[in-house]
């Protein structure tokens, strides 16, 4: 291995560990990073650790990333291979909610509050639309199989801005398909963070997975989704 390979294995190593280390402190600090205090954990000077991320929002933009494509990559990994739309969305809600349920504070940080004084860059576009376009992409394979009804078209302003992104999608993409697409998407977000901020508590105790199932197959429903 040449030095210049070995140097940049090194400092990916030390990389990740600058991370793992910054996970731990969004357990207990939550989005309200230090590089101070992440340098100090790792007995490094923090002017060391500049020289990997220049500042907080750099390494806060890395954690989003990691995040926005390791949940997209579990719903993409559970809705492969399955055939029916109505059961590969469950599976796309039932993955989300999984990994949200084992790593709840990277979904605070990507679907939480958003953190003071922090403005996404566009390269987190990508990794935040990857379960977005899944979801959208079962709608549309239903669509040109006759099992999505897209009832009455739209109207108002906001169906505009949804032909607009239907266009830049592709010229066979309905504007209803877009904002069903959508809807669902912020039908399995609110029923995740609402379960995970714990607003079902004391009322909901012992079988959420059944009641997620339930909201996810009205969704479904609403969307005109069938098998």
């Amino acid at each position: 291995m040449s030095a210049s390979g070995a140097r940049a294995r090194v400092r990916a190593a030390i990389t990740e560990e600058i991370k793992t280390v910054a996970h731990r402190h969004l357990v207990s600090d939550g989005a309200n990073l230090s590089l101070r205090a992440v340098a100090r954990d790792l007995g490094m000077a923090p002017s060391a650790l500049y020289r990997y991320f220049a500042s907080r929002d750099e390494l806060l933009t890395a954690l989003i990333i990691d995040a926005y494509n390791s949940v997209g990559e579990t719903a993409e990994e559970a809705a492969a291979g399955v055939e029916g739309f109505v059961d590969r969305w469950l599976a796309i809600g039932s993955a989300v909610r999984g990994w949200a349920l084992e790593y709840p504070h990277r979904w605070a940080l990507i679907y939480g509050s958003p953190v003071p004084g922090y403005q996404a860059p566009p390269d987190t576009i990508g990794p935040a639309v990857r379960t977005l376009l899944l979801i959208g992409r079962t709608l549309h394979e239903a669509y040109q199989a006759g099992r999505l009804r897209l009832g009455e078209p739209l109207s108002g302003r906001y169906a505009e801005e949804f032909a607009v992104v239907a266009h830049n999608v592709g010229p066979d993409v309905p504007t209803q398909l877009v904002a069903s697409a959508f809807s669902l998407f912020f039908h399995l977000c609110g029923a995740v963070s609402g379960e995970l901020f714990g607003q079902l508590n004391n009322s909901v105790d012992e079988d959420r997975r059944g009641f997620f199932e339930y909201q996810m197959r009205g969704a479904a429903a609403l969307a005109g989704l069938s098998d």
